[in-house]
């Protein structure tokens, strides 16, 4: 691919994933477009990109800021979990027809949600999905449209990973859970059983996966899946562990209430989707990332207790 093509939109460039993906790409030599609601706010924080007004939702603008991508990236939620029944869908449809009309190969985030009890413990990428909950049955057919995109020339790599954690707040348990962005951490309250293994997926090694393999897109399938493997928490003690060592004075862990977030769920929407992962937290869940390995030769890899430092001090945590 030469220098002169390698254009990568982004979808969802001020969040989390989208975010760090967008800083990958740029450090791997990629010119990086993004599509915001506000871009004079978004240039004034990252002069280094391309910031195109548009919303995720008007077709005409996704496709308009797709023309001449090699990769279009589709990292964009509804915030707070909120509305996905009636938002996430439409914007996948939109970046399909962006990735139709300018042959550019769509990259996503993908999750755990798609799969069932069935699947567990180990995910594996051929294994069937079959989820038990409404986002996940969501992630599953936002997965089967793309699919369906090949037999019309479009390409899709999917990264599937764990919980995210990051130097960036945004949908995740780590910031909107464990930890609370601007205020330091006097507790920990944990969603997990102990003795029960988790999955967790620092960003911006997630962003450099993404990175390598957008490098080499035009040796990857058509259809390319991978699962990456991140920060395996065995028995639902490592993070807790690593955030206690960061911060000073060795901050209490206590379980999450479940019984008082179901209370209050019926009265903020956040609240609703969270109680849905419930099921996710109480069974350990694990992704084999045997080919994404034999594909890169190592995974990006940030050790935890490094990793863990950034997010908070990233997040005005110490």
């Amino acid at each position: 691919m030469s220098t002169q093509t390698r254009i990568a939109l982004v979808l969802g460039a001020t969040g989390g994933v989208g975010g760090e993906t967008a800083a990958a790409l740029a450090r791997h030599g990629w010119t990086v477009r993004a599509l915001t609601r506000d871009p004079e706010a978004a240039r004034a924080k990252r002069p280094d990109r391309v910031w195109i007004a548009g919303d995720a939702l008007d077709r005409e603008a996704v496709v308009a800021a797709a023309k001449g991508a090699s990769i279009i990236v589709h990292a964009v939620n509804p915030p707070g979990y909120r509305d996905w029944d009636r938002l996430v869908l439409p914007m996948i449809d939109n970046t399909i027809a962006a990735a139709k009309a300018s042959g550019a190969r769509v990259l996503l985030p993908g999750t755990i949600y798609n799969y069932g009890p069935d699947a567990f413990p180990l995910l594996r990428e051929d294994l069937p999905q079959r989820p038990t909950t409404r986002k996940g049955a969501i992630r599953v057919e936002m997965e089967r449209r793309l699919s369906a995109a090949c037999a019309d020339d479009v390409r899709v790599l999917i990264v599937r990973a764990g919980d995210f954690f990051g130097p960036r707040p945004g949908n995740n348990w780590f910031s909107q859970g464990l930890v609370t962005p601007g205020k330091p951490v006097r507790s920990i309250a944990y969603p997990g059983k102990t003795g029960v293994g988790h999955a967790w997926a620092y960003l911006p090694d997630v962003a450099e996966t993404f990175a390598r393999l957008a490098d080499i897109e035009g040796e990857l399938e058509p259809f390319a899946r991978y699962h990456f493997g991140g920060h395996w928490d065995a028995d639902g003690t490592r993070m807790t562990g690593a955030i206690r060592r960061a911060v000073p004075g060795r901050p209490n862990v206590s379980p999450m209430s479940w019984p008082l977030m179901a209370m209050i769920a019926p009265f903020n929407a956040t609240l609703r989707e969270l109680m849905e992962m419930k099921p996710l937290w109480r069974r350990s869940i694990r992704l084999d990332n045997t080919r994404l390995v034999a594909r890169l030769g190592a995974e990006p890899h940030t050790p935890l207790d490094e990793a863990v430092t950034a997010s908070l001090e990233a997040l005005g945590c110490l």
